[in-house]
C-alpha cells in the first residue's frame, strides 16, 4: 500500500517511523467523528499498533472499526498524510510494557508523564491493531 520507492511513500514511511503522535479518528455510534492524539507503532508494512484505555475509544471501535490516522502537515498546508484502516482490540498483542519496540519508542515519553512502563500498561490496557487499507495525501 505504501510505495516506499516514491517520494510520497518515503515521506509517509518517515512519518510512521519517526512521529510520536498521530491523530486517530474513530466514529461514535451516533456517527460523530472523534479525533484523539495517540502514540503508535508501525510494523514497517500495513499494520499500526496503539494502546488505549478501556472506554469510549474501544466502544467506538466495537461499533465501527473504520478509523483514520492523520499526521500534521507543514506550515504551508503541504506534507499531508491520511491513512484509513480497520481497527480492533487484539489480545494476542503483548501489553505495552512487554513490547520492546513500543518501549524503545516511548519509554522516555512514558517517564515524562510521569509513569513507569508497568503503570502505563495498567492504564492503557487495550492493545489495538489497525490494518491500514488506504492512503491519501500530498
Amino acid at each position: 500500500m505504501i510505495d516506499l520507492d516514491s517520494e510520497f511513500g518515503a515521506r509517509v514511511a518517515r512519518h510512521l517511523r519517526e512521529e510520536i503522535v498521530v491523530w486517530m479518528t474513530t466514529v461514535s455510534p451516533s456517527g460523530a467523528p472523534l479525533p484523539r492524539p495517540v502514540w503508535f507503532l508501525w510494523d514497517g508494512d500495513e499494520t499500526v499498533v496503539m494502546y488505549s484505555q478501556a472506554g469510549l475509544r474501544v466502544r467506538n471501535l466495537a461499533a465501527n472499526p473504520h478509523v483514520t490516522l492523520n499526521f500534521r502537515g507543514d506550515e504551508e498546508g503541504g506534507d499531508i498524510v491520511v491513512l484509513s484502516g480497520e481497527a480492533a482490540v487484539d489480545r494476542s498483542l503483548p501489553s505495552a510494557d512487554a513490547y520492546p519496540e513500543y518501549l524503545a519508542k516511548y519509554d522516555e515519553h512514558i517517564a515524562n508523564l510521569p509513569m513507569t512502563p508497568a503503570t502505563f500498561a495498567a492504564t492503557y490496557t487495550e492493545p489495538v491493531r489497525i490494518r491500514l487499507t488506504r492512503l491519501r495525501g500530498h
